[in-house]
């Protein structure tokens, strides 16, 4: 594929900023390649495993004369870091965001930004329970939504150019505004993650159940509320606060319809259960046939290293 960006600038280099590196490296989508951690051991593990062309010392030097400058760093810290870098930033470059929550995003970084630059807030949908410098590989992002969510008056070309690098890390781009990504994303990410948290802490308590218990027999469920559970705390800390409304709205929504299947439990509604069970049965069906996930036996995972 044709090179999209002479210059690219990662700030923070975990899961997502790693494999942006590996994925436009596969494709020769940029020049140079710049990265930046707030952690000198994470700059350390990134030059010793080749992780950018260049790691840099400071946020300022690694986005000096990028063209398109990335901060995967987690949402609460966005405006700070918007602040410390913005007097370095390049005239018309495009700077654009990995975080899953777009509208508090869109508020702390905005006042910071100098005039002539696209701000351009994206959310790679595509994730691991894994994270750091070495948790990344180039084909994270293969067949996985990426959304956009441009703020008012951007140039067309910017965005263009931000969706061909996407596409050609393995993405499919679609454009949302902010407020109906981060309302999709409380339904889709979010209110799970809470939940798979909550279910696992609940295991925790439940001294009945002992823990070598818990682990041995886990794969009837619980094993896949563990994985989620496993995702960064400092990440998911920060999603909860800064999209509060939206997750507290569906939150709201699953309390009453737990309460409902409780009811139903309670007085052996079986028609209510059957036909809700067969309701969401249909929903994992689409994810399928969407390319979201994989029907194979056990999620695929005895076919994987």
């Amino acid at each position: 594929m044709a090179q999209v960006y002479e210059r690219v600038a990662l700030i923070g280099l975990g899961l997502i900023a790693s494999s942006m590196f590996w994925a436009m490296k596969r494709s020769g989508l940029a020049g140079e390649i710049t990265g930046y951690a707030r952690s000198a051991e994470t700059r350390d593990t990134a030059r010793e495993i080749g992780l950018c062309d260049r790691v840099c010392d400071t946020m300022a030097e690694a986005v000096e004369g990028a063209d398109l400058v990335v901060l995967c760093v987690p949402v609460g810290v966005m405006g700070a870091v918007a602040a410390e870098l913005a007097p370095a930033l390049k005239t018309g470059c495009t700077l654009t965001d990995v975080g899953s929550v777009k509208a508090d995003v869109i508020a702390q970084v905005s006042p910071h930004l100098p005039e002539g630059v696209h701000f351009i807030p994206g959310h790679p949908l595509a994730g691991t329970e894994h994270s750091g410098p070495r948790s990344g590989f180039a084909e994270l992002f293969d067949n996985r939504w990426c959304l956009l969510v441009p703020v008012e008056g951007t140039a067309p070309e910017a965005v263009a150019q931000l969706r061909s690098l996407w596409e050609g890390m393995g993405a499919n781009v679609e454009e949302m505004d902010a407020e109906h990504h981060d309302l999709v994303l409380a339904v889709t990410s979010h209110t799970p993650h809470l939940i798979a948290y909550t279910m696992v802490g609940v295991a925790d308590d439940l001294r009945r159940v002992t823990d070598s218990e818990v682990v041995k027999y886990s794969a009837a469920g619980f094993r896949d509320f563990t994985r989620i559970a496993a995702s960064d705390p400092t990440m998911w800390r920060d999603v909860f606060l800064s999209n509060k409304d939206a997750t507290l709205e569906i939150l709201g929504r699953f309390t009453e319809e737990l309460f409902a299947l409780q009811r139903a439990i309670r007085r052996g509604d079986g028609d209510h259960l059957h036909a809700y069970f067969t309701r969401t049965r249909a929903i994992r069906r689409g994810i399928i046939e969407a390319g979201q996930d994989t029907a194979a036996p056990d999620f695929g995972r005895s076919a994987k290293k």
